[in-house]
């Protein structure tokens, strides 16, 4: 239990300063006019258009039509803001000449990892917490089914996860937090775009590359569908940039 401290001390470095209320109002606010003006006053139309059409009865499904939507948009979001909180992890203490310092603490490197990965998901579990007042309004209204829209939260910590891992490798990087967060923002859309182009090459390629699409495999979760094999990429993709981030800083043992 080692990296309590370190966990204690970066959720105080969040909270602190402005850096932390200032992303998660954007996010929660940009969320919420995407939500209301696009999904909420669509569903409403449909609703009214139901009352007089058998056709448009049918086609009325919450789920479908305003939580599926919620959480991709959410997604979308998540790109642009997970990396704001991710660049200071690592590329701050550089600066700040208190990078050093860890490397004398009582602590073995996995341990400060696992504190400063567990304070961002924190803080970004947080965010995902506050957006449930859009569900919740939904079901105040209407009666969407409960099951997928838990297994829509549950896709998007493992996808937040997944971004919070790729941001804190990107961090150990650099000294420079703007580099630390574009460079995050340049990989996750070389991911985002592995998906695009897979049409642009033969079958097997294309399969390849649908399947390193890190947005592909939270379709599952939007429909309110467990794969198995989704949570394993997850699972495994965030493993994989935790192992980077290690090297990473062994190598700055390693060069003293």
């Amino acid at each position: 239990m080692n990296w309590i401290p370190i966990y204690k001390k970066e959720l105080r470095s969040y909270f602190t300063s402005p850096v932390a209320y200032v992303i998660i109002f954007v996010f929660i606010a940009i969320v919420g006019v995407w939500w209301f003006f696009w999904d909420f006053q669509r569903f409403v139309i449909i609703s009214m258009q139901a009352t007089q059409n058998p056709y448009y009865a049918e086609a009325l499904n919450v789920n479908e039509l305003v939580i599926r939507n919620l959480f991709g948009n959410l997604a979308l979001v998540m790109l642009f803001g997970l990396p704001l909180l991710t660049m200071r992890l690592f590329a701050e203490e550089k600066k700040a000449g208190t990078y050093e310092i860890l490397f004398t603490l009582p602590l073995k490197d996995w341990e400060t990892l696992l504190g400063k990965f567990l304070a961002c998901w924190s803080v970004f579990s947080l965010m995902m917490a506050l957006t449930a007042i859009y569900p919740v309004t939904m079901a105040l209204l209407t009666n969407p089914e409960p099951l997928p829209i838990l297994v829509g939260y549950l896709g998007m910590l493992l996808l937040g996860g997944a971004f919070i891992c790729l941001g804190i490798f990107v961090s150990s990087l650099t000294e420079n937090q703007i580099i630390a967060a574009f460079g995050t923002y340049g990989l996750l859309l070389v991911l985002l775009a592995m998906g695009w182009s897979g049409g642009f090459v033969g079958p097997s390629v294309g399969e390849i590359l649908k399947d390193l699409n890190i947005f592909n495999h939270l379709q599952s979760f939007l429909k309110g569908v467990l794969d198995t094999r989704d949570i394993v990429f997850y699972l495994l993709f965030s493993y994989f940039f935790l192992f980077l981030t290690l090297r990473s800083l062994e190598s700055k043992r390693w060069r003293g």
